[in-house]
């Protein structure tokens, strides 16, 4: 329940970023949006412990409706969180996000991962795309503007998990980013 529950909040999160990153003030941004599918990925794979089937079945699941709202090949998100997912839970164990500045630092990370994972399942489905210089543009663009928007995701993915949390000792480790 709790990831269905992260995944649908993730989708309408995703929804409001698409539709309003355009308004963002500074231009040479605007096209790139902040990888938000990539963020829930990834922090479904850093709390999944024993458990990682759910986190990357919400991954999966998370992508296919990215990929039916997006236009875009049907797959292709759903390939790439899967990806991040398999890229946060093998990372899980040996990186504590805990911090503003290594929040953002991660979150950076994990959207030059997410960026990088697209161009290489695109390559290797020969989807078109466009010059490597623009390709590198994009994913520094991109790997910027999930750094910029992460914390804040992922502060909204603590509530729902404090939201959640049986005891007032989980919740308080939820709210924290510490998984019990």
């Amino acid at each position: 329940m709790r990831t269905a529950s992260l995944v649908l909040v993730a989708y309408l999160l995703c929804t409001v970023v698409t539709a309003m990153w355009r308004l963002w003030p500074v231009d040479a941004m605007r096209d790139a949006l902040p990888h938000v599918g990539a963020l829930t990925a990834t922090y479904l794979g850093l709390n999944a412990r024993t458990r990682i089937a759910p986190a990357l079945a919400g991954s999966v699941a998370l992508g296919y409706l990215l990929d039916l709202v997006g236009g875009g090949p049907v797959g292709f998100g759903a390939l790439t969180l899967a990806l991040a997912g398999l890229v946060a839970v093998g990372v899980q164990r040996r990186i504590l996000v805990r911090g503003l500045t290594m929040t953002i630092a991660f979150c950076g990370f994990v959207g030059l991962v997410a960026a990088v994972l697209g161009v290489l399942v695109r390559v290797a489905y020969d989807v078109p795309r466009a010059s490597f210089g623009t390709e590198v543009i994009f994913v520094l663009k991109a790997s910027l503007s999930t750094a910029i928007i992460g914390p804040l995701v992922w502060r909204l993915f603590r509530r729902v998990d404090a939201a959640f949390a049986r005891t007032h000792r989980e919740r308080d480790a939820a709210l924290e980013g510490l998984v019990p």
